[in-house]
């Protein structure tokens, strides 16, 4: 039977390999995991502590998520890498934060022609006065930097940070051989498409979205999608009326 830590299924474990999957959204904690698939940096600490001394093969199908998020799981990637081998694999798109822990592993992610990077700048919902806006600005401005540091560790020598920059405004989707023009990746041969799972995919510019990438849904995928929102609406509804009971429990 495979182990569960967290949000996360252990597949084709053995005595020196482990696989991790994340095909859902990136978040912040376990009370933002409104989906089995969804990953937060609590969980792959204890699944980084429970592989210690492991190869880990690493296959991303996500759309991104919480900027700080992926950043902690990035640099919680890179030093299990520091001293075992992994390799991440883009089976479908890394978008967003995701295309920043494609490249966590010691060796340069391997993705087929046909899956996807897709690149942007930090954003965030604001609210308050003209100065605490500018400053949500200023701020979005410097995550961005950090991002570009890690992508300027795994470009092509020929290709300047400036680019890259260039490519993050314009919200850019590569693939596998696109993305090759610019970063240090493997291609490898087209594989099926495969959707991302999550949220983050509704925030991307749709007229920028590959072809094929979004369909219209089928009466029976149409189903199963009110059915997942329903489960969704009960679950939310569940931990707030436990968190309710907890803050009676605490203020008594």
């Amino acid at each position: 039977m495979p182990k569960i830590f967290n949000c996360f299924e252990v597949k084709n474990e053995t005595e020196n390999k482990a696989d991790l999957y994340f095909y859902g959204d990136i978040v912040s904690d376990w009370w933002g995991a409104w989906q089995d698939e969804d990953q937060y940096p609590n969980a792959v600490k204890d699944f980084l502590t429970a592989q210690a001394g492991k190869d880990l093969n690493i296959y991303i199908n996500s759309g991104g998520g919480s900027v700080f998020a992926g950043i902690a799981i990035y640099n919680m990637i890179q030093r299990h890498a520091a001293k075992n081998k992994v390799q991440v694999y883009v089976d479908g798109l890394a978008g967003s934060i995701a295309s920043v822990i494609a490249f966590a592993g010691s060796e340069p992610p391997k993705i087929p022609s046909n899956a996807f990077f897709m690149i942007h700048n930090p954003w965030s919902y604001g609210e308050g006065n003209a100065a605490e806006l500018r400053k949500m600005a200023d701020d979005l401005d410097e995550i961005a930097i950090g991002m570009l540091n890690i992508y300027g560790k795994h470009l092509k020598d020929d290709v300047s940070i400036d680019t890259i920059k260039e490519l993050m405004d314009a919200e850019t989707w590569l693939n596998g051989e696109e993305a090759a023009k610019y970063f240090n990746v493997e291609v490898t041969d087209a594989k099926e498409y495969a959707a991302a799972v999550g949220d983050y995919m509704g925030r991307a510019d749709r007229e920028k979205i590959p072809k094929g990438l979004l369909k219209k849904p089928s009466s029976q995928e149409a189903d199963k999608a009110k059915a997942a929102a329903e489960r969704e609406a009960e679950t939310i509804r569940t931990r707030n009326a436990l968190m309710r009971n907890y803050l009676e429990i605490i203020t008594q």
